[in-house]
């Protein structure tokens, strides 16, 4: 089992911004892909951004553009940066990991190991 902590999330006004964090402490892997996830009230959790060891990153349509997406290997930590919010954007924000890239492109049910969630609310 792999333990992932979140950090970040809020709330702020329209056109603000907000950076996540997601930390994978003691996970050992070097082939993984990491990825950020939302589910708005009523809605199927989608998945957002992901970026593998190799730097590969992907970006839902709604976000591209507005939000980046890094990773520190030496840390296991994910970030995520939320720039121009939009209220659309109000959701429960989680983290997953799967430990092959390979595996990024997978349905979001094939994640292997999710964070808590944290809530953005942009009003």
């Amino acid at each position: 089992h792999v333990q992932l902590v979140e950090s970040g999330g809020g709330s702020v006004q329209a056109g603000g911004s907000l950076r996540h964090s997601c930390a994978a402490p003691g996970y050992i892997g070097s082939n993984y892909c990491m990825g950020w996830f939302r589910q708005a009230p009523g809605e199927e959790r989608e998945k957002i951004a992901s970026i593998d060891t190799t730097g590969r990153q992907m970006y839902a349509d709604s976000v591209k553009g507005r939000f980046t997406v890094s990773i520190n290997d030496a840390k296991n930590t994910l970030y995520l940066q939320m720039s121009n919010l939009k209220p659309e954007d109000t959701a429960n924000y989680s983290c997953a990991i799967v430990p092959y890239r390979e595996q990024c492109l997978g349905a979001v049910d094939a994640w292997n190991w999710w964070g808590p969630g944290t809530q953005v609310t942009v009003s």
